[in-house]
């Protein structure tokens, strides 16, 4: 652990998650708009599913921790939803498990501080074209549909209703896209640069409206060592200099 303490936002799922920092993803964005504010904790596991999550959520998430997340961002769901493997194999939760695990997981969570705030993102369409062509080679056919990828974003939707979770519709905010199926994808599944920027977009929008405290919302949470310093470089005046602790100038997309 470095100082200054800063709060910790941990991102928790399967490969949405880890490959969230890859192709200008949605947590390696997360991570530019809080460098001095917050750290962004990748707890992305590809190929994982409810069920396994739950097997090592004392080891991710310790009740005993001297320090607990400020916020939880959990994405599980697809992988869930893919069709049983005949051999029994494979990553298929039917429907009222995967339920009853995101439940599990919320009340972990929730029961960790009452500080710990917690987002639920649902599961997000798929090109099931686009994943045929580039990952049927490798992984076979893969047993995922958009459908079902529906049922189990309805499900977790319905399940964050009811335990008070505040949860992200992926599946239908994507395709409010024209072009989501050609945009979103790097290979059908996982989130191009294009569908990273929705998901951070309704990240910040839940952030930005919650009425949470302290607020957690980028632009509220405080700049890390951002007094004035002569030690910056010089303005135009050539006598003072520019406090730069709150630059976007490096940010070629501008957000609220």
């Amino acid at each position: 652990m470095v100082g200054p303490e800063r709060p910790q936002f941990v991102l928790f799922g399967s490969s949405i998650v880890q490959f969230s920092f890859s192709n200008e993803g949605w947590g390696a964005i997360l991570a530019d708009l809080y460098a001095r504010k917050a750290d962004i904790l990748l707890r992305g596991y590809s190929g994982w599913n409810s069920r396994r999550a739950l097997q090592v959520l004392d080891q991710v998430f310790p009740k005993d921790a001297a320090v607990q997340p400020s916020l939880v961002i959990v994405y599980f769901g697809g992988n869930d939803s893919m069709r049983p493997h005949p051999s029994g194999l494979g990553p298929h939760v039917p429907l009222p498990e995967y339920i009853e695990n995101m439940k599990k997981i919320a009340l972990h969570l929730k029961s960790l501080s009452t500080k710990t705030r917690i987002i639920f993102l649902s599961s997000p369409p798929i090109n099931e074209q686009q994943i045929r062509e580039s990952l049927s080679r490798v992984l076979g056919d893969l047993g995922r549909s958009n459908e079902s990828c529906r049922i189990y974003s309805e499900a977790c939707l319905k399940l964050s209703q009811e335990m008070n979770v505040t949860a992200i519709d992926l599946w239908t905010v994507l395709q409010q896209r024209d072009d989501w199926l050609t945009a979103c994808f790097t290979d059908g599944i996982h989130l191009s640069s294009e569908g990273s920027k929705i998901v951070v977009k309704e990240i910040l929008k839940v952030l930005r409206e919650a009425e949470w405290e302290p607020s957690l919302h980028w632009r509220s949470l405080p700049t890390e060592f951002s007094e004035d310093s002569s030690l910056y470089p010089v303005a135009t005046d050539g006598k003072t200099t520019v406090n730069v602790s709150n630059s976007d100038m490096h940010r070629t997309l501008l957000w609220d």
